[in-house]
């Protein structure tokens, strides 16, 4: 896949959550952590006013694939673990927290949360997306 990721941007007064759809794995951690928040029957699906900012913020922390990302009004944004983790599914994938450097197509992004592709198949380097048996 190339061109520019689509990130969508829900805003609240106090926090600002961004959603990645291609980087999703539908691990649920949101729909199961905030679900006044994340409704997947509802447009949009993502409603940041309807929880506490700082709730809400570690709710999407809870997202192993980096596809949820937020912002608070006060400029605080998600602080990396230390040191790194990185940790293999019985799949093959890399489920990686810490501060993270990552090449893509789109060029270096920093991140603080990524499930990465340990088969190589994946259109979406180096991220998984489920097309190759490691995201099976």
């Amino acid at each position: 896949m190339s061109g520019k990721p689509q990130r969508r941007a829900c805003e609240a007064p106090e926090i600002t959550v961004t959603f990645e759809a291609r980087r999703c794995l539908h691990a649920a951690e949101c729909l199961n952590g905030a679900p006044e928040v994340f409704d997947a029957s509802r447009r949009p699906w993502i409603q940041p006013d309807a929880a506490p900012a700082d709730r809400l913020a570690e709710v999407v922390r809870r997202c192993p694939s980096g596809a949820l990302q937020y912002a608070l009004a006060d400029g605080r944004r998600e602080t990396p673990d230390r040191p790194t983790h990185i940790i293999r599914t019985p799949a093959g994938q890399l489920v990686v927290r810490g501060e993270l450097s990552l090449d893509t197509q789109e060029g270096t992004h920093t991140e603080t949360r990524a499930v990465l592709c340990g088969c190589g198949n994946s259109q979406l380097q180096p991220y998984c997306d489920h097309s190759g048996p490691c995201g099976q």
